[in-house]
């Protein structure tokens, strides 16, 4: 039979390992680069840029530091997307079930 009290405990511990795991995020960090480490970048947990460091002998190549930014910047998002899932799933366990297409980095935007 369906137990209520046990499911709502669940919930309950849920949600507190999620919210322990919120604070965590801007521990986790990833450094990035692009243009053979011409740029780099560095972002947190919480998806955020936190530095840009670009090679002086590129600083007059204005479209080429852009695009080297860009490259930069998003391969690094998709570094820290597997980084906080891994992380996520590391503190969490089973308690959060693993649906697909459920993205778990989006609910710490």
């Amino acid at each position: 039979m369906f137990d209520m009290m046990k499911m709502m405990g669940k919930i309950k511990e849920a949600q507190e390992k999620m919210k322990l795991v919120k604070e965590e995020l801007d521990q986790i960090k990833i450094k990035s680069e692009s243009g053979a480490g011409l740029v780099k970048v560095h972002i947190n947990g919480k998806k955020e840029l936190i530095s840009i460091d670009i090679d002086e002998s590129i600083l007059n190549e204005r479209d080429m530091v852009q695009d080297l930014v860009v490259a930069a910047t998003n391969k690094g998002l998709k570094e820290i997307d597997i980084k906080i899932k891994n992380h996520m799933k590391e503190k969490t366990g089973d308690i959060i079930p693993n649906i697909p297409g459920f993205d778990m980095g989006n609910l710490f935007k």
